[in-house]
């Protein structure tokens, strides 16, 4: 049994190179049109070099899968991919978290520039209402102004 696990079918290999060079790909494709930072491009790229490593290197995917108790090695390469996708969504999880904490604070920012502004727009509106009274005032009724 131990035989019949060892060996992986050339199509499973085959078919995680290529699921991993297009990950690889399609992220350097998305951070050459900057549409993913590089910052998280690195742990997708790691993820798929990973994946890639493991499904080249038949005794490494072979000796981890046996180190952790599995005995069929395309089940550990799934389980590394899973872990990968686990460390990406603890990532991103706390990077929101940071983010909506920054957005409450820029809001609550604002909310208290707005507050102080207030009364300064409401002197300025005054001052131009009462000029615009003392102009009208000072036109005839025909709005000519009178001498």
């Amino acid at each position: 049994m131990i035989a019949a696990a060892e060996n992986v079918s050339f199509s499973q290999r085959a078919e995680v190179i290529v699921v991993a060079v297009a990950v690889c790909g399609l992220i350097f494709e998305l951070v050459r049109r900057k549409h993913l930072m590089e910052r998280y491009a690195i742990l997708w790229l790691l993820a798929g070099a990973t994946l890639l490593v493991l499904a080249v290197w038949q005794g490494l995917l072979t000796k981890l899968s046996h180190a952790v108790g599995i005995h069929y090695p395309p089940a550990a390469l799934f389980a590394v991919a899973f872990l990968f996708v686990l460390v990406m969504l603890i990532h991103f999880s706390v990077t929101i978290s940071r983010l909506s904490d920054q957005n409450t604070m820029l809001a609550q920012r604002l909310a208290l520039l707005q507050q102080r502004l207030e009364p300064q727009a409401q002197d300025e509106r005054g001052a131009r209402e009462a000029d615009g009274v003392a102009a009208a005032v000072a036109d005839g009724p025909d709005g000519e102004p009178t001498r």
